[in-house]
């Protein structure tokens, strides 16, 4: 107990040197969540290159807003937020018109995926086939699967229709089906 005390207050010290543009602070925060919130820009980026644009912009909207953190509500649910609007923003300033290319590849997906198979994946290769998604439905995917959102917040997010929202879930469904299918062929 007494541990998890002196790390809020240390996290405290932390949030107040960030508020005053300590450099000290500012490394301290980063070297604490650039990890956790690493593996979040990657999940909605395509590669590692975007992921730290993102993770940088993200960083630089947590330091410049910093003060506008209520203190008694979760800090990390609070950054995690911001790094996943920042990549929402980076998805819509780079990749808006991708989805109009995923709906076209939706065409290509089965309807009939066979039958279901008790195949167990790791972490990695979750990882791997979400990563393979086009990047409208990973988007999607991502806000409403890993992070709870509603298709009414996806959809003004992302300024998408909330149908549209809903249709780029299942077809984000059955694009996982059909790759962890042919992941459970190859590894039989």
């Amino acid at each position: 107990m007494l541990v998890t005390l002196v790390k809020m207050t240390d996290l405290r010290e932390i949030i107040e040197g960030c508020k005053k543009n300590k450099r000290k602070s500012q490394d301290a925060l980063y070297e604490r969540y650039s990890g956790m919130l690493f593996a979040v820009c990657l999940r909605y980026t395509r590669n590692q290159f975007d992921a730290e644009d993102v993770l940088q912009e993200g960083f630089v909207k947590i330091f410049k807003n910093i003060g506008m953190y209520s203190p008694g509500k979760s800090f990390e649910g609070w950054i995690r937020r911001i790094m996943v609007n920042t990549a929402i923003t980076f998805y819509r300033r780079n990749l808006k018109h991708a989805y109009h290319d995923d709906v076209s590849e939706s065409h290509e997906l089965c309807d009939d995926l066979g039958p279901d198979q008790n195949a167990e994946f790791s972490q990695e290769e979750l990882m791997n086939a979400i990563n393979k998604l086009p990047a409208g439905y990973k988007m999607v995917f991502n806000m409403y699967v890993v992070e709870g959102y509603k298709h009414k917040e996806i959809a003004e997010a992302l300024d998408i229709d909330i149908n549209t929202s809903k249709s780029q879930l299942s077809r984000a469904k059955k694009y996982l089906q059909r790759e962890l299918l042919e992941m459970s062929k190859i590894n039989l």
